[in-house]
């Protein structure tokens, strides 16, 4: 068992979440986008009205910009895997790598072949056949964001996978367990609608822009309606989604809904409140401060009136006698590599689900050998190793809370919106323009805050129960690591700036062609470069 640098654990964990991050950006607008646009051309196709193929063509066109974008921040992360986590490539490589094979030669290669289709093919082929094509884009960009989050969902409930003592890794059991794991149905489907928002708030924000300076108008007011429509829609299905997403980590990683909910204690149902705002000391393991709402925690989380949720100092407890079988678990499966004695295999067998637990406690073990730890000293190794269960509860409590509150917002702007739109009286509220323009952001935010969720509340795991995050890094130096770090750093802020400067170029510049107001481009006044920086800030 090599054991890195935790400099260098820490090193690669903050690359990977900011180049994670930084791709994450993109990818909402990307998935959200090409159904909007599916839409618009759908209306076009059926009514045969120029302003929707407008609108279908001038979206696309910012669409366009962000996809390629996209794509290149997204492709440098598949290697981080090998250079940054070769461990955990070693040790769940086969379950991980799969979906991602199939996500390149299926999804990626459909979508990134039938978007050239798209933006060159509106004189060259048919209405129908250009929006069978759009719907291909759209499908292949949300069937790429499936592959990956299933791939995503192994790490966080292991399915369809089995531990091989004789290779020392996870190997691929089934397909339809790896497939149907419910933690990436839920996982992907509230991530796609989450997008689906992002591409609401983008057209609704910059179409807002074009109402309160006067151009675009009938352009503007359709696109307005539909994004506004379609976001309303959307944040309903988000909302209700990661209801079921709470549901399935109640049941499986009980640990992070604890540290989501900033339960030290387990429940008492059904008056327990759900927490709206606190102070988690992780140090001290207490809240210094609640507001809550009572009555509401039990049935929200675990759907009864009389479940308990287990709070993290009885998760803590708990996981004492795994942590002893894990002990068993990996002495038995080291006298196995050098004896391969029936007995060691089935003692390691009886003990093998709490594997992880035992590799966990190998940072408190003397000389970090948890095969060779004195009797006298288990009990103190194992006590010390409870608190590593826990994730940072601060961390994952305030960005869940973060997301909630923002979802929240949108639902409350998407039907506000949605009612004045439908009622003709848009120019009329320019506060709730200006707010939409404001609010562009704030769903790429949002889903941002749902990813730090979901993997800083799977920690200390990089596979729960099975691999622990300071054993998956590869052994590289701190010299290696900042440097990398800093490249990727400037690399990806050059990518955001370009990013930036090309959709408030062409953003400024409106659609090319507006069939209702022939003259409407050429009277009102141009934007300035000021008012497109207050629509992104």
């Amino acid at each position: 068992m090599e054991f890195i640098d935790p400099n260098v654990v820490d090193l690669s964990r903050f690359q990977f979440a900011l180049t994670a991050l930084y791709h994450f950006m993109f990818v909402p607008l990307t998935l959200g986008l090409t159904f909007m646009l599916a839409a618009m051309e759908t209306v076009y196709v059926v009514t045969g009205r120029q302003i929707y193929k407008d609108m279908a063509q001038f979206w696309g066109k910012l669409f366009g910009i962000n996809f390629a974008i996209g794509v290149a921040t997204g492709i440098t992360m598949e290697f981080e895997f090998g250079t940054n986590w070769s461990m955990y490539s070693h040790f769940f490589g086969d379950m991980f790598g799969t979906p991602l094979a199939i996500e390149g030669l299926m999804a990626f290669f459909m979508e990134s072949t039938f978007v050239g289709l798209m933006f060159f093919g509106w004189d060259r082929l048919s209405k129908q056949a250009h929006l069978a094509v759009t719907y291909l884009v759209a499908l292949g960009s949300n069937l790429s964001a499936l592959w990956i989050l299933i791939a995503n969902a192994g790490m966080n409930v292991p399915e369809g996978a089995h531990f091989d003592p004789e290779t020392m890794r996870m190997q691929f059991e089934s397909f339809v367990n790896l497939v149907f794991n419910p933690d990436a149905q839920a996982k992907f489907v509230h991530t796609s609608v989450a997008g689906y928002v992002s591409a609401a708030m983008f057209v609704m924000g910059i179409s807002a822009f074009y109402l309160l300076r006067g151009q675009h108008r009938q352009f503007a007011a359709r696109s307005f309606r539909m994004a506004a429509l379609f976001g309303i829609i959307s944040t309903v299905a988000v909302i209700t989604l990661g209801d079921v997403l709470g549901r399935l980590d109640y049941e499986k990683q009980p640990t992070k809904i604890a540290a989501i909910e900033g339960l030290w204690h387990t429940s008492k149902p059904p008056f327990e409140p759900w927490i709206l705002a606190a102070l988690p000391d992780d140090a001290k393991q207490e809240n210094h401060f609640e507001v809550g709402v009572p009555l509401v925690l039990t049935p929200l989380i675990t759907h009864t009136f009389d479940q308990p949720i287990m709070g993290m100092h009885e998760l803590e407890d708990a996981a004492g006698p795994r942590i002893r079988s894990g002990i068993e678990a990996v002495s038995a499966l080291r006298r196995y590599g050098v004896t391969h004695s029936d007995a060691d295999l089935a003692l390691f067998t009886q003990h093998e689900q709490d594997m992880g637990y035992g590799l966990l406690a190998a940072r408190h073990a003397p000389n970090q050998d948890v095969t060779n730890i004195p009797e006298n000293q288990i009990d103190t190794v194992v006590k010390a190793t409870q608190p590593d269960i826990l994730p940072n509860v601060f961390v994952t409590f305030w960005s869940f809370r973060f997301m909630v509150f923002l979802s929240l917002w949108f639902f409350a702007l998407f039907a506000i919106s949605a009612y004045i739109s439908l009622k003709r009286r848009l120019e009329h509220n320019k506060l709730l323009l200006k707010l939409c323009m404001w609010s562009i952001p704030l769903p790429i935010l949002a889903t941002e805050f749902g990813w730090i969720t979901a993997e800083a509340g799977r920690q200390p795991w990089t596979v729960f129960g099975w691999l622990p995050t300071f054993l998956s890094a590869s052994s590289h130096g701190v010299s290696y690591m900042v440097f990398s770090l800093i490249g990727f750093v400037l690399l990806y802020s050059v990518f955001i700036a370009a990013e930036l400067y090309l959709m408030f170029k062409f953003a400024r510049l409106g659609p090319e062609h507006d069939s209702m107001e022939p003259h409407a481009q050429h009277d009102a006044p141009k934007p300035s470069a000021f008012d497109m920086h207050s629509t992104a800030s």
